[in-house]
């Protein structure tokens, strides 16, 4: 059993001996340190929570609950939501700070708790410390009796998201309604199966060709939004003649595409794609983490912006946004990231923006694809020897690297200019592992490339 206390929340497996994964006393020692740590703050005892549709997530949510309401802290529980639904309620809603209770794109084993500021913001790294410190100490005070929170139910936070998502000036629905699109949906099971269909019925969308979209948590593949685990959907989009199939994960911040021959349209280029539409319209850079596609790149100094990289993770992106004066953003998982509405990845947005890109443009999916630079990625994971510490070896490995051009903000990030290849190594926030990630303009080159800097990385070890 398995619990990863980092920067992207408090994440664990279900089940084991109360010292495993994320156990009900871990839960407890968790959230009571995030109330703590929020009660501190100063911005009012009020917390929005909301869930992913997995089996465990109402125990998860009782525990959470009760342990808020313990420290005098109300709750308001949005029941099954999004993360980005969570994230843009707590400002809505003005409450002090948000809990989403989702493991994001792990398996169903998995559940965490994922802690956002009064702004609906994650915390940063220095606010993380904090809650982790608080935890280790274990110092706590709950309420007196007299004292208790309070809990209530508020059923319209969906609706508003997507209220809010269609008054964007760049959310065109009377083009998307014209072009009478049929979708195909894939929502693994949680909350995307009433979240995306609820957002195409406000954008004019007629035809919608749903599958595994019942909110019941059993995931019917692996959650992650990867081309070997979307054959069904594939299979709907031809089968149905749908323009495109649409596809989330279990908490609905990342989006993947298929097109309309069934081809897998790339994780990498959703952002791409939002992006340019975006940059069409309005003046600003953009800005990616380490281990996203140089797509991007290309697109921003296509029209005439500037692009920029931060350490990956969703709040280091944030940040560098708010940095750098970016107009749209995110992840290349396929989190679209636009602070005209909320500074959070959110599938939704993306889909109202890629439909209003696509509609005006006129088209198809695949041609829209075949309209961006074309770069092969290679993700890979390696379990290091416990005896090896992550960044000593990617000090020795930017030693040997020295001459090209190095981006140490994030593990090590290497840049091969000269043929328009990289490579980023880097600790993951999320499982005990190194992700190795390279990408290259030439095909089954980015798996050469990460096969040699895995060999390099054997060699150094032995």
């Amino acid at each position: 059993m398995t619990l990863i206390a980092s920067i992207s929340g408090i994440r664990g497996t279900i089940g084991g001996a109360p010292d495993d994964g994320l156990s009900p006393l871990a839960i407890v020692r968790y959230t009571t340190a995030y109330g703590t740590w929020l009660v501190n703050q100063n911005k009012g005892k009020v917390v929005v929570v909301g869930r992913d549709a997995r089996i465990s997530g109402d125990v998860v949510n009782r525990l959470v609950t009760a342990t808020l309401m313990s420290m005098g802290i109300d709750v308001i529980d949005l029941g099954l939501s999004t993360t980005p639904t969570v994230e843009m309620m707590v400002p809505y809603l003005q409450a002090a700070g948000g809990l989403i209770l989702t493991a994001s794109h792990n398996p169903a084993e998995w559940n965490a708790l994922k802690l956002l500021d009064h702004r609906g913001h994650f915390l940063s790294g220095t606010q993380g410390e904090s809650v982790m410190k608080l935890a280790e100490q274990g110092h706590f005070r709950y309420a007196e009796v007299d004292q208790l929170g309070t809990c209530r139910r508020y059923d319209q936070a969906m609706t508003e998201h997507i209220r809010m998502i269609l008054e964007l000036p760049l959310v065109d629905v009377q083009a998307i309604r014209s072009r009478n699109f049929r979708i195909a949906i894939d929502a693994v099971n949680s909350t995307g199966g009433t979240a995306v269909p609820e957002l195409l019925h406000a954008l004019g969308v007629a035809h919608i060709h749903k599958i595994h979209c019942d909110p019941n948590g059993r995931f019917p593949h692996n959650p992650e939004p990867l081309p070997e685990h979307l054959g069904d959907i594939a299979q709907l989009v031809q089968e149905s003649g749908s323009d495109l199939g649409i596809v989330v994960d279990p908490d609905v911040d990342r989006l993947a595409l298929v097109s309309e021959d069934g081809r897998f349209f790339g994780e990498e280029y959703t952002l791409v794609a939002v992006s340019d539409y975006v940059l069409m319209h309005e003046n600003g850079h953009a800005v990616s983490n380490l281990s996203s596609t140089r797509a991007l790149r290309d697109v921003a100094e296509r029209h005439g912006r500037k692009y920029f990289a931060s350490a990956v993770g969703e709040v280091n992106v944030v940040e560098k946004m708010a940095q750098v004066g970016a107009v749209i953003g995110g992840e290349g998982n396929g989190g679209v990231i636009y602070p005209q509405l909320h500074a959070g990845r959110d599938a939704l947005l993306g889909i109202a923006l890629l439909l209003s890109h696509l509609a005006r443009r006129g088209g198809t999916l695949s041609e829209l694809r075949a309209s961006y630079p074309t770069y092969y990625m290679s993700k890979n994971k390696m379990v290091l020897p416990e005896h090896v510490n992550p960044s000593q070896l990617f000090d020795q490995m930017a030693e040997h690297f020295a001459h090209e051009n190095l981006n140490r903000e994030d593990g090590l990030r290497i840049d091969f200019e000269s043929a328009r290849e990289w490579v980023h190594f880097r600790r993951s926030n999320t499982e005990p592992i190194v992700r190795i990630y390279a990408e290259s303009p030439q095909t089954g080159r980015a798996d050469s490339l990460a096969l040699e800097m895995i060999h390099h990385i054997e060699n150094l070890i032995a």
